[in-house]
C-alpha cells in the first residue's frame, strides 16, 4: 500500500516523543484492533466504556507500525513497540486530522441532518468515484473521534472528500465543521431527532446550523428548501459569509427543484430543474426521501465542477446502505421473502418514510406488506406521542401486519386497529421466532428502530436461520 504519513513527520505533527525504531511510513490510522490493516498507526484513544492503551499489544501483534499512546502509560508499554508519546491521545488524533487537511487540495464537502446524512454522503462517494478519487468517512464517524480519524486518513492524492459530522447537544458540529474546513456544507433536513437534548426543532435546526461556521470563505452552503426553518438555515450560512447559498426540494424557488417523480420498489424516475435547467434521471435508490436529498447530491458535484450532463447518467449507481434500505432475499423451503433492512437507525421522519418506502413495495401472490417497528429513542418527553403518531403512517402505507417492540412503541401497538396486529415484544431480539413462523411466500418485511432498540438482532437470526442474498 502507499504510505500515508512518513513516520518522521509525525513526530513533529503529533508533537509526540519516539520510544523505540521509529517506522518509515505508516499506511493507515486505526483506533480499533478489531479492524487493524499490517502498516497502521493505532491511536490509543480512551473512551466512555473502553481504554485503547489495553489493546496496544494486541494492535502490534496485528501489525501495527507504531502506536500513539499517553504520556502515563510509558513505563507500561515501553516494550510494547514503536510508540509515539503525547500528553494526549485524542488531541493528537485532531493534530494529524488538521495535517491531512491543510495538505489536501481536495474538494471537500461536510454533510449534516436530522435524517439522511449518511445516505448523502454515501450517495455523494458513489457518484464522485465515477469522476476522481474519493476519501469519504466509513460508517457513521461523525463525532468528536469519527471525524478527526476521517481527515487523517484523507490521502493527499484524493480529489474529493465527503464527510458527516454529527451531534447531539448544540455546540457539537463547530469544532468539527472547523478540523473539515469545507468548500461545501450540506444540510439534508431538520426534524425532531434528540429532542431530549434540544426542546424543540428550532433549536435542532440551530445546532445543524453550526455547520456553516466552518466553511471556507466564498464556499456553498447547500439547504432543503422544503423545511420550515429553511429561512433560519440561510440566515445562518449569510452570517457565515458563504459565498453562494443553493436550495434543494419542491419548492418552486429551489435551486434543484423536483418536478415529478415515479416511485419503483427499487428505484425512482424523477423529472427535475436544476439551476434553470431541465433534466430527468434514474436513481437507483427507491423513496421519495432519498430523491430529495439526491438533488442536494446533484447540485454538489455540480459545484465540484462536474458537469450536469456527466452526473445525470451516474445516478442510477446510487444504491442504499446496509441497516439503510438495503433488501435481503430470504430463501425459505416454500419460497422467498424480501426483507428490507432499515435497522440502523430512527426518528420520526425517517420511520415515515420507510413505511412510505413498504407502502410502495409489491408483495408476491399472497404476500404481506410487514412493519417490524422498535423504538425511536431520544424523543424525551414527546417520545410516546411522536410513536402513537405513526399510526395514520401506517395506515396510508396500507400495512397489513404491525409488529411492534419496546415500551415506545407500545403507544403505536395500543392504538393499531386489531386486524393489523402481529404481536409486541419487550425487546427486538424477541420477536425473530415468532416472525419466522408467519412468514409466506410473497411477504415483503421492513425493519426498523433505534440502534440501541437492536432492531438488527433479527436481521441477524434470519440470515442465520435462512439462506439469504443480498439485491440492493
Amino acid at each position: 500500500m502507499n504510505a500515508l504519513w512518513s513516520g518522521l513527520s509525525l513526530i513533529s505533527i503529533l508533537r509526540a516523543r519516539v520510544r523505540g525504531h521509529m517506522p518509515v511510513d505508516v499506511t493507515g490510522i486505526s483506533i480499533d484492533t478489531r479492524t487493524l490493516q499490517p502498516g497502521d498507526l493505532f491511536f490509543a484513544i480512551t473512551g466512555d466504556t473502553s481504554d485503547g492503551h489495553h489493546y496496544v499489544r494486541a494492535a502490534f501483534e496485528k501489525g501495527a507500525a507504531a502506536a500513539v499512546i499517553a504520556e502515563h502509560y510509558t513505563e507500561r508499554l515501553a516494550e510494547a513497540g514503536p510508540l509515539y508519546i503525547v500528553p494526549d491521545v485524542l488531541e493528537a488524533l485532531e493534530a494529524l486530522g488538521r495535517a491531512a487537511r491543510n495538505r489536501s487540495s481536495a474538494k471537500i464537502i461536510a454533510v449534516t441532518g436530522s435524517v439522511g446524512k449518511t445516505s448523502t454522503k454515501e450517495a455523494l462517494r458513489t457518484i464522485l468515484g465515477h469522476f476522481g478519487e474519493v476519501h469519504a468517512s466509513q460508517a457513521s464517524y461523525n463525532n468528536h473521534w469519527g471525524v478527526p480519524l476521517t481527515l487523517a486518513r484523507l490521502p493527499s492524492s484524493a480529489n474529493f472528500g465527503v464527510f458527516e459530522i454529527g451531534m447531539n447537544h448544540a455546540g457539537e458540529i463547530t469544532p468539527l465543521v472547523k478540523m473539515v474546513a469545507p468548500q461545501i456544507a450540506i444540510v439534508t433536513t431538520v426534524a425532531p431527532v434528540h429532542l431530549e437534548h434540544f426542546g424543540s426543532i428550532d433549536a435542532i435546526a440551530a445546532a445543524k446550523a453550526e455547520i456553516f461556521n466552518g466553511l471556507l470563505p466564498g464556499g456553498t452552503a447547500i439547504i432543503h428548501a422544503d423545511i420550515e426553518q429553511a429561512n433560519m438555515l440561510t440566515e445562518a450560512a449569510k452570517a457565515a459569509h458563504a459565498g453562494e447559498i443553493l436550495t434543494f426540494g419542491k419548492a418552486r424557488t429551489a435551486s434543484a427543484r423536483m418536478d415529478a417523480i415515479e416511485l419503483h420498489p427499487d428505484s425512482s424516475t424523477i423529472t427535475a430543474t436544476i439551476r434553470g435547467k431541465k433534466t430527468s434521471y434514474v436513481l437507483g435508490s427507491p423513496g421519495e426521501h432519498l430523491a430529495i436529498n439526491s438533488l442536494a447530491v446533484i447540485l454538489a458535484a455540480e459545484v465540484c465542477g462536474i458537469n450536469l450532463d456527466h452526473i445525470m447518467p451516474t445516478m442510477q449507481t446510487i444504491k442504499p446502505a446496509q441497516g439503510r434500505g438495503s433488501r435481503i432475499h430470504l430463501l425459505l423451503p416454500q419460497g422467498k421473502i424480501t426483507v428490507i433492512d432499515e435497522s440502523y437507525n430512527a426518528n420520526p421522519a425517517s420511520m415515515r418514510a420507510a413505511l412510505a418506502l413498504l407502502g410502495q413495495s409489491q408483495p408476491g401472490l399472497r404476500g404481506r406488506k410487514i412493519a417490524v417497528l422498535g423504538d425511536m429513542l431520544e424523543l424525551g418527553d414527546q417520545g410516546p406521542a411522536l410513536h402513537a403518531d405513526l399510526l395514520q403512517a401506517v395506515i396510508d402505507a396500507k400495512i397489513d401486519k404491525v409488529f411492534c417492540a419496546g415500551p415506545l412503541m407500545r403507544n403505536l401497538y395500543g392504538i393499531l386497529p386489531e386486524a393489523l396486529r402481529g404481536g409486541y415484544a419487550d425487546r427486538g431480539s424477541d420477536l425473530a421466532e415468532p416472525l419466522k413462523y408467519m412468514l409466506t411466500t410473497g411477504d415483503v418485511m421492513m425493519i426498523k428502530g433505534s440502534n440501541g432498540s437492536k432492531m438488527g438482532t433479527i436481521i441477524a437470526a434470519f440470515k442465520s436461520t435462512f439462506s439469504h442474498e443480498n439485491f440492493s
